[in-house]
């Protein structure tokens, strides 16, 4: 089977309606990838009796809050500039219709991405589990490896050496401060 990565520009809108658009699809993907799965992961690891090997500290739990927030504002600041700067939302059924490289994409290519991971390992930290965490981890060699290629071939079709450049100069995973 062949997955195809076809971004779809988003029609013309208001900043206002596609903030509303992505704000509707956060609760959507936190309600199935850091709500749903994560308690059926926690399900599993308890069926297997896999309990004891939960870490229970207080400091982990504060950890998990802690990466929660911080991967929350990433997320929701990342997808606020996309449907502002970029007139379309996160989602290539309804993706930008200008190529952003403003707010945190001037640092990093894919901070929602980055935001989504960072949040799933802290709801494992939250939760102490050991297999919410693995889980969460688990996503980032999985996008890595099949939505990062078919993305960034859209990207470069539709916004050519721009995004090429912007893709040279700008990392996927890592932050990058530089004095361009």
């Amino acid at each position: 089977m062949k997955f195809a990565f076809h971004g779809r520009e988003a029609r013309p809108a208001s900043w206002r309606w596609n903030v509303a658009k992505t704000l509707a699809q956060t609760v959507l993907f936190w309600s199935v990838f850091l709500v749903l799965l994560p308690a059926g992961v926690l399900a599993v690891e308890s069926r297997l009796g896999l309990e004891s090997g939960r870490f229970a500290a207080p400091g982990w739990e504060i950890a998990g809050v802690v990466l929660f927030a911080l991967g929350g504002t990433l997320g929701l600041t990342s997808g606020a500039v996309m449907a502002v700067r970029g007139g379309g939302t996160p989602l290539p059924a309804d993706c930008a219709r200008q190529l952003v490289i403003a707010g945190p994409y001037r640092y990093l290519r894919n901070p929602m991405a980055v935001a989504g991971l960072t949040q799933g390992v802290a709801v494992g930290l939250v939760l102490g589990s050991p297999a919410v965490v693995l889980y969460a981890m688990a996503g980032g060699p999985l996008w890595n490896a099949f939505v990062r290629p078919r993305e960034e071939r859209d990207l470069e079709a539709r916004f050519g050496d721009p995004y090429c450049r912007y893709r040279e100069r700008v990392w996927c995973w890592i932050p990058k401060v530089s004095r361009e």
